[in-house]
């Protein structure tokens, strides 16, 4: 059975040269999710498939930092981005109804 690592590796989703100077911290925090976040799931996916029991559980407390960075970057996010704090707890308030039926 082929195995196969699924992730970004270090490709940006957007053109940072055509973002305007308002949104440019926003956009830079957004990627650097995205980056975390590919992280994340690149490590976890290696780490199923690593054989060496500290290989598996490195690649998975490197993730879990990942995750620490993806809470910087969205913390950071939140503050210059008040629409995004806004949809945050709109999307937030929209899963308690779901999950109250």
């Amino acid at each position: 059975m082929e195995r196969q690592v699924i992730g970004l590796l270090s490709k940006l989703p957007i053109d940072l040269n055509k973002i305007g100077k308002d949104n440019i911290d926003s956009e830079i925090l957004r990627a650097g999710i995205i980056a975390e976040l590919d992280a994340i799931n690149l490590y976890e996916q290696m780490s199923e498939m690593a054989v060496d029991k500290h290989l598996k559980d490195l690649l998975l407390d490197i993730a879990r930092e990942e995750k620490t960075h993806v809470g910087e970057f969205q913390a950071l996010l939140l503050r210059v981005d008040k629409e995004q704090e806004k949809e945050l707890e709109k999307g937030r308030e929209e899963m308690e109804e779901i999950l109250e039926k």
